[in-house]
């Protein structure tokens, strides 16, 4: 059994669904794993449940009475760059990208397998854990701030700035930045992104519409102008990469 802690305490999961035995089904599950579990059965508690429990991570339903998940989520993003995980029932791709444009870390379909979700749910919480994550190396290679213009990312403290306001990004938002910049003018793959980033297994490094949706949301933010990028480039027909203003670009086709 592998259980996530840190020294001081357990990581609080807050989960949110309306069906009962999927929710008992959860809780114990990550009990088991160490985790301090929260529970919520529809949109309204889960707002309570996350202002008292101020989880680490959330793991939330979408279709459920009195809010939606949807709903839930915008709250959320609204005060919170907390990891949120959503659990979904709907086939269609665009509710499931709908989702991750409203700020979801990732999604799941239902049916799921609880082990793969508690392995996603550990990939995202390795930014609380800082010791160990292979991403820090980014503190290493370079000074720890970063300044391309008038932006600047801290790494160390996991900030990013325009002048003198903060930018806010979700803890998965700056993992991609992380990586993105400790490969500066690299293109990386969306299979290596999902997998390292994600904790995707290779079989399903096929999705990846959640790679483009989170470079989306990050060029919405950190670009002057985000239908002409100029720090995070797409390398076509193999991923993207970040090329600091002032540098060459690589020999490749970009868009």
């Amino acid at each position: 059994m592998v259980t996530v802690t840190t020294p001081d305490q357990s990581f609080r999961i807050l989960v949110v669904d309306d069906d009962p035995s999927t929710l008992n089904v959860l809780e114990k599950r990550l009990a088991m794993q160490g985790f301090a579990v929260t529970t919520a059965t529809n949109g309204i508690e889960a707002l309570e449940r996350f202002r008292s429990a101020d989880p680490d991570a959330v793991v939330l339903d979408v279709m459920m009475p009195e809010l939606d998940g949807f709903a839930v989520l915008e709250r959320i993003r609204a005060v919170s760059g907390v990891p949120v995980i959503l659990l979904t029932a709907l086939g269609e791709l665009s509710d499931r990208i709908t989702g991750l444009e409203l700020g979801a870390d990732d999604y799941m379909v239902k049916p799921f397998s609880p082990k793969e979700l508690e392995a996603r749910i550990r990939c995202l919480l390795r930014r609380l854990s800082r010791q160990g994550d292979s991403l820090n190396r980014v503190a290493s290679q370079y000074a720890n701030v970063v300044s391309v213009g008038d932006l600047q990312f801290d790494f160390t403290r996991r900030q990013a700035h325009r002048g003198e306001e903060r930018i806010r990004l979700t803890g998965m938002e700056f993992n991609l930045l992380e990586l993105l910049v400790s490969r500066n003018g690299e293109p990386v793959g969306r299979s290596e992104l999902l997998e390292t980033i994600w904790g995707y297994t290779p079989e399903r490094a096929n999705d990846r519409r959640v790679v483009d949706v989170h470079v989306s949301r990050l060029r919405a933010k950190l670009e002057d102008d985000p239908e002409n990028p100029e720090l995070i480039l797409t390398a076509r027909g193999m991923g993207y990469l970040f090329q600091r203003l002032g540098q060459p670009q690589p020999a490749l086709a970009m868009a």
